[in-house]
């Protein structure tokens, strides 16, 4: 077992998957505000395809493929359904550079008094969306997800359909702040989760979510607070509580 020996390391799909753009991520020691800084909206878009998660620095990386510069590696730390390995977790293909033979860190475990996934959450507030992303650079809709649960020592998968799977079901009438908000396409698939940070208005039917929004090929999006948007509430399909409630 390896561990992520740069500050954050990206999983891409395949070796070839980067662009010339996307040098800064790829380098022996990655440069992401370099990488995030330069990136277009559409070059962001881009990165479909291309990146699957963010590893962090001490984190374990089991190897399954050696080719060149480059290692097929399964992530533990971030379950998911879809691409599982032997190992468990995220596959995809990582740098050697960003990889050494060092003992993975201790997984985060919870302080005493256990903070608010809220309150972790919101520290993240304005930051860029970004495919893939699990870091202070940039954060998807998921990621945002797992990084805060992460940060509480509490397991997560990466992915919303596999958080919705992992989740306690909330009834959408009893959704509290600090559950979690699930969208699906016509399809039934997920594709979107974020925060619930009050209940439901009785009135207005209003709700507000915490969330990374993706945005569009003219704008990248930011992680904001806000009423939900009329297509979300066209597309929100369940809820989930990730923390139950005590005893």
């Amino acid at each position: 077992m390896l561990s992520v020996s740069a500050e954050v390391a990206t999983l891409w799909t395949a070796p070839d998957a980067p662009r010339e753009v996307d040098a800064p991520a790829v380098a022996d020691v990655p440069d992401l505000a370099a990488w995030t800084g330069a990136l277009t909206p559409p070059e962001r878009l881009g990165l479909h395809g291309r990146t699957l998660t963010q590893a962090l620095r001490g984190e374990p990386a089991e190897v399954l493929e050696e080719r060149g510069d480059w290692l097929q590696v399964a992530l533990p730390w971030q379950p998911c359904v879809v691409g599982r390995a032997e190992p468990g977790g995220y596959v995809g293909w990582l740098r050697r550079a960003h990889l050494s033979p060092g003992s993975p860190r201790h997984r985060d475990e919870p302080g005493l008094p256990q903070p608010n996934p809220l309150d972790l959450a919101r520290e993240h507030l304005g930051l860029p969306y970004l495919w893939a992303g699990t870091s202070p650079w940039g954060l998807d809709c998921s990621g945002l997800v797992h990084l805060t649960f992460r940060r509480l020592g509490v397991v997560v998968p990466r992915d919303s359909p596999d958080q919705q799977a992992a989740a306690t079901p909330v009834d959408l009438d009893d959704v509290r702040p600090g559950d979690l908000y699930f969208f699906a396409h016509e399809d039934g698939r997920i594709y979107h989760v974020g925060f619930a940070t009050s209940r439901c208005d009785p009135a207005t039917g209003e709700r507000r979510m915490l969330h990374a929004p993706e945005g569009d090929p003219t704008a990248h999006g930011h992680l904001e607070d806000a009423p939900m948007s009329a297509r979300r509430h066209a597309d929100l399909v369940a809820a989930g509580r990730v923390i139950p409630d005590d005893g």
